[in-house]
């Protein structure tokens, strides 16, 4: 697909004002590799979670902005920081003993607990590749301990070197009084016992590209008694060939200097980090990336999500409950707002992206480049995008309540009343099939254990009466008449109309919520949201 200029004027959602951005920015220099290059990075010392497939999402949207804007082409580097030292032993790996043996030392070289892949990192970072991969991410992958061990870092950290004082400038006004005098760019690998976490720079020698350390830190963890301390070798080493790892906010400028880096996401707690690191690139000679920083996930709380409280979601917890679609709409959708994630959040998503589906068959070229759909369906969106869409009307919340109330997981009755309210859902089968099976497992694990059926209160009972008698002598089949029918009992009866639905919904599916009662009884059928209604009252009054 091709734009004129025109139509790209009219692309108004984020990751096109993203692109306009990195497009003013490349004005003033040509891309390093010949490609404009895109970064997301990864912290192995854990596996892959919910945050990694956002920002690698939020990313790649932005990536495909860019293609659809300038038709140039574009690289996406998946990068590893493996050479970051381990400080503690996560809880959720088995033999923690013999991960704790080698606290201090660089990722890349401590034994898979797992017992599968060279190292921790090689497990980490392999799953990592298995987790983009399974969800279709286009990506270069980058491990740290390649680029240092590998010579490519070569360079960069001679201009470290040689800026050495500049760079200790920058950030020393950051540090507490206390930690400034040992700061350095550079955390050398102990020549002796091969730890990262326990040296530290005693001199630095530009003339000869080295400098020379001291093995011996320490830090014992209170609750394990788990943790390192230095050898006390101390030896004069280079700077290149992974002989030193540079602090992650050196190792960002480090990385955006040596490949070059043009777009980067990150964050809103490494805000100060990335201009810290934006001026130690500029520092080594090479501008940095444009950037942009998404806000943090949430719990039902509002508290910050972490992986070691183990609060909020977890991606594979979504997709349990959720289709993938709907858990991206959920990233989508402004990332420069807090969003909170937790379980209630997954039907509105559903519908929501159901909605966007069932509108995109009727959308204009710009404005499907303006939908959400064109990301998350984006290789279809270009190559066949008249067979997107979503033809009829149903909803998950529809087919979730309907579950509610049949309390079957027979897929063919459900069929038979889907297809008595909307026989085009037909045309959707594939796609309703994995909503049922996603129904089936929210109503179980969710809706089933808070089930509680009440009887109407005396006040609500004469309007309910009302529209039983009325279901009773109701030959039709339209949901707007059934609603107006439900008004109508309500208003007549004098009471609050909020009130009397939600008796309707405690009554019929032992709810507080549902969705519209005309569509309900349409779905359900009148005559047996009639009996059901019948003979809820007898069972709750008995």
């Amino acid at each position: 697909m091709s734009l004129d200029k025109q139509e790209i004027n009219q692309l108004k959602q984020w990751p096109y004002r993203e692109c306009r951005g990195l497009m003013k920015s490349l004005k003033k220099r040509e891309p390093k590799s010949g490609k404009v290059l895109f970064e997301t990075g990864y912290g192995p010392s854990g596996l892959p979670h919910i945050g990694t497939f956002a920002e690698v999402a939020r990313t790649t949207w932005v990536r495909q902005a860019y293609t659809l804007m300038t038709g140039e082409q574009t690289l996406l580097y998946a990068f590893s920081d493996d050479m970051d030292g381990l400080r503690k032993v996560p809880n959720n790996i088995p033999n923690r003993e013999l991960i704790a043996e080698h606290l201090g030392k660089p990722l890349c070289d401590i034994p898979d607990p797992f017992g599968e892949r060279e190292s921790y990192s090689g497990y980490m970072n392999a799953k990592l590749r298995e987790f983009l991969d399974h969800f279709g991410f286009d990506y270069t992958f980058k491990a740290s301990h390649e680029q240092y061990r590998g010579g490519v870092f070569n360079e960069g950290l001679g201009r470290i070197l040689d800026n050495y004082e500049k760079i200790r400038g920058v950030i020393l006004p950051t540090l507490s009084e206390e930690n400034r005098a040992d700061w350095s760019p550079f955390m050398p690998i102990c020549r002796s016992c091969g730890k990262v976490n326990s040296t530290r720079v005693v001199a630095t020698h530009p003339e000869r590209g080295t400098l020379s350390y001291v093995c011996d830190g320490s830090l014992v963890h209170e609750k394990t008694g788990w943790g390192y301390s230095g050898c006390g070798d101390e030896s004069e080493i280079p700077v290149t060939d992974g002989n030193v790892k540079v602090g992650w906010k050196v190792d960002w400028a480090l990385r955006w200097y040596t490949f070059g880096v043009n777009y980067e996401m990150y964050g809103k707690d490494l805000i100060d980090s990335a201009k810290l690191s934006s001026k130690i690139c500029r520092i080594l000679g090479e501008q940095p990336p444009v950037g942009m920083f998404y806000e943090m996930f949430l719990d039902q709380e509002g508290h910050k999500i972490s992986k070691s409280i183990g609060n909020g979601l977890t991606i594979d917890e979504w997709l349990t409950y959720g289709p993938l679609e709907s858990l991206a709409l959920f990233i989508y959708k402004r990332p420069d707002r807090a969003s909170r994630l937790h379980f209630d959040v997954i039907p509105q998503h559903i519908d929501e992206y159901l909605n966007h589906l069932s509108r995109w068959p009727d959308l204009d070229r710009i404005k499907r480049c303006n939908s959400p759909v064109y990301f998350i369906h984006h290789a279809q969106a270009q190559d066949d995008p008249e067979q997107l869409g979503f033809s009829t009307d149903l909803n998950f919340n529809v087919i979730l309540n309907l579950v509610s109330v049949l309390n079957s997981e027979d897929r063919e009755m459900i069929w038979t009343y889907l297809l008595r309210y909307r026989p085009d859902a037909e045309q959707d089968r594939e796609l309703i099939d994995g909503l049922i099976d996603k129904a089936l497992v929210y109503y179980r694990d969710f809706v089933l254990p808070t089930k509680d059926y009440q009887l109407p209160s005396d006040e609500m009972r004469p309007a309910v009466d009302a529209l039983v008698v009325w279901l009773d002598g109701y030959d039709g089949d339209d949901a707007v008449e059934i609603q107006n029918a439900a008004y109508a009992a309500g208003k007549d009866a004098g009471v609050n109309l909020r009130e009397f639905f939600k008796t309707m919904y405690q009554l019929l599916i032992g709810q507080d919520q549902g969705p519209r009662l005309g569509t309900f009884i349409q779905l359900y059928g009148v005559k047996d949201t009639l009996k059901l209604a019948q003979a809820k009252l007898v069972e709750l009054s008995g």
